[in-house]
């Protein structure tokens, strides 16, 4: 029984294998909770673009990592800003295939 999972773990990579990359994810934090000068507003396009991926919609909290709170208040700044044509409702594919 010991005899097996040696030889299980020399196939898998085991403990000394190496070569084998594990994902380690970097720790996110609201950035507006740290810097508390930082203000979200509809005008401030730069600011909501990193919350918008390339298809134009808003990306979720665990990818940017803004609180609950917080990520909110950007979903409600990215609408209006899209209601006043300050940023497109779709992202620059959609533009492309006409």
């Amino acid at each position: 029984m010991a005899e097996e999972r040696e030889q299980r773990r020399s196939y898998d990579g085991g403990e000394g294998g190496g070569g084998e990359r594990r994902f380690f994810a970097k720790p996110k934090f609201c950035q507006f909770c740290a810097d508390k000068s930082l203000t979200i507003d509809y005008k401030k396009i730069d600011l909501l673009r990193k919350y918008i991926g390339d298809d134009g919609r808003i990306r979720p909290r665990r990818q940017t990592g803004a609180c609950a709170r917080h990520q909110r208040v950007v979903a409600a700044a990215i609408k209006q800003a899209r209601q006043i044509a300050l940023i497109p409702f779709t992202g620059s594919q959609a533009d492309t295939n006409r």
